[in-house]
C-alpha cells in the first residue's frame, strides 16, 4: 500500500530509523565499545527520535485507538531504555534498544499507519500533512562523528 503523501516524511524518518538499528548491531558485530555505541543512540534520540516521536503524538495518533496507544508505549519504553543507556551503557541495553525500535518502525508501518490512514479523513490527514509541514525536521542527514559501525 501506498503511504498518505501528508505522512510521508514519517515514514522516511523510519527508514533512518531503520539504519540506526542496522548501526547499533554492527557495531556490538565488530564488538565496539559500547559506551561508543551508547554516545550515538543518545545522539540519535536527541537530534531524531525525540522530535519524530512528538510529531507522531502531537498530530498522527488518535486518542483512545488501541494501536495508537501501543505505539505511544513504544515511545515510552524507548526513551527509558535510551536513558538506561546514557547512564550506564551494556550490550544487552544496546541490543535490545536496536531490536524494540526496528520493531516499532515496522509495526508504524505495516499495521499502524494503515490503520490510520484507512480511519482519518481527508481533512483530518489534510491538516496532518500541513501541520508536519510546518514542524518537520529534516533528519536525513546523520552526521555523527564517530562511524564506529565502519570499524574493522
Amino acid at each position: 500500500m501506498k503511504r498518505h503523501e501528508s505522512i510521508v516524511p514519517l515514514s522516511r524518518d523510519h527508514h533512518h530509523g531503520l539504519l540506526c538499528c542496522w548501526k547499533i548491531r554492527q557495531g556490538i558485530k565488530k564488538k565496539v565499545a559500547v559506551t561508543r555505541i551508547g554516545a550515538y543512540i543518545r545522539y540519535f534520540w536527541d537530534i531524531h527520535l525525540k522530535d519524530h516521536f512528538d510529531e507522531e503524538e502531537q498530530w498522527l495518533f488518535v486518542a483512545g485507538d488501541a494501536q495508537c496507544a501501543q505505539a505511544i508505549a513504544e515511545h515510552r519504553r524507548l526513551q527509558a531504555l535510551q536513558e538506561t543507556i546514557a547512564a550506564n551503557a551494556v550490550t544487552g541495553d544496546v541490543e535490545a534498544f536496536a531490536d524494540l525500535l526496528d520493531r516499532h518502525i515496522r509495526f508504524e508501518e505495516r499495521i499502524l499507519f494503515p490503520h490510520l490512514e484507512q480511519t482519518l479523513s481527508a481533512e483530518k490527514m489534510a491538516v496532518i500533512g500541513t501541520a508536519l509541514e510546518a514542524s518537520h525536521k529534516k533528519t536525513g542527514q546523520d552526521d555523527y562523528p564517530d562511524a564506529f559501525w565502519l570499524d574493522t
